[in-house]
């Protein structure tokens, strides 16, 4: 038996007003996660407060890759405006290649007339002094935000005479020259990669290798940006795959050649932004 004229028209509404709701609910969604996201990426910009300090040592670690292992910074992709930075904001390593907006505020005396800022990458890791008070010398203490910079970075926002200045710092993009660039060490069943020169984000959160005639392999981080697995990859062709923290992958096959040796460099693909 048909259904009369009023069971239809009433099925027929229930069903319009089902599928009405259903589909603002799911416009919802989309408009929530859409906020969501751009909050994120708002929290991102903005500008925290912190303290900057320079090392008198021109030989000091953060020119030569220190705690994150680059080596020569100047070779590693990353020029000379460098930094350590406290326990705080190193976060084990994982802050190595991380790149950051820094200008100095609130001091007359010190800071550059119109507070300009530089840009400058996470190559050293700032120990604590304990045996110092936080407000005078212990300034790398735990949860201090603290930037140890180079002399030439302090010097793009402060009076070099200065021991301490209080700034202003929030994460952007890293803008890389050239590929990201990989240097192979170990030995027989102990690989090691030292990854530098990564752009957007700059810091790493999960690398993947893997050779001809193997699986992808994933490597753990040994210190900084070294990061290690134990297999025999020699006589094989290599492939990367990187992730960074906003979660974006790249992956750059047969970088190195079958007949690579320890201790050479190679060049991979570099992140790009996505429009």
């Amino acid at each position: 038996m048909g259904l009369s004229h009023q069971q239809a028209t009433a099925t027929f509404s229930s069903l319009f007003f089902f599928f009405f709701f259903f589909f603002f609910y799911l416009f919802m969604l989309v408009i929530a996660s859409g906020l969501t996201s751009s909050s994120s990426s708002s929290r991102q910009l903005e500008w925290r407060s912190g303290t900057a300090t320079y090392s008198k040592d021109t030989a000091a670690s953060i020119l030569t890759g220190g705690a994150c292992g680059y080596g020569d910074v100047i070779e590693s992709g990353f020029g000379k405006m460098s930094t350590g930075v406290s326990g705080a904001l190193f976060d084990k390593g994982k802050a190595c290649g991380a790149c950051y907006e820094v200008r100095c505020v609130d001091d007359i005396r010190w800071c550059l007339l119109g507070s300009p800022s530089i840009v400058v990458t996470v190559t050293d890791f700032c120990a604590p002094n304990y045996g110092l008070p936080s407000d005078f010398g212990g300034w790398c203490n735990f949860p201090r935000d603290h930037f140890d910079m180079s002399p030439l970075s302090f010097s793009s926002i402060a009076r070099i005479k200065a021991d301490i200045v209080p700034v202003q710092f929030r994460r952007v993009k890293c803008g890389r020259s050239g590929g990201v660039r990989f240097r192979v060490t170990g030995s027989s069943y102990f690989f090691q990669v030292l990854i530098s020169n990564v752009g957007l984000d700059g810091e790493l959160v999960a690398v993947k290798v893997k050779g001809s005639r193997t699986a992808w392999i994933t490597m753990a981080r040994n210190w900084g940006q070294n990061w290690q697995c134990n297999a025999e990859l020699r006589g094989q062709p290599l492939s990367f795959e990187l992730t960074i923290s906003s979660g974006s992958t790249l992956t750059s096959f047969s970088v190195a050649p079958s007949h690579w040796q320890y201790g050479q460099s190679f060049e991979g693909n570099q992140f790009e932004e996505d429009y």
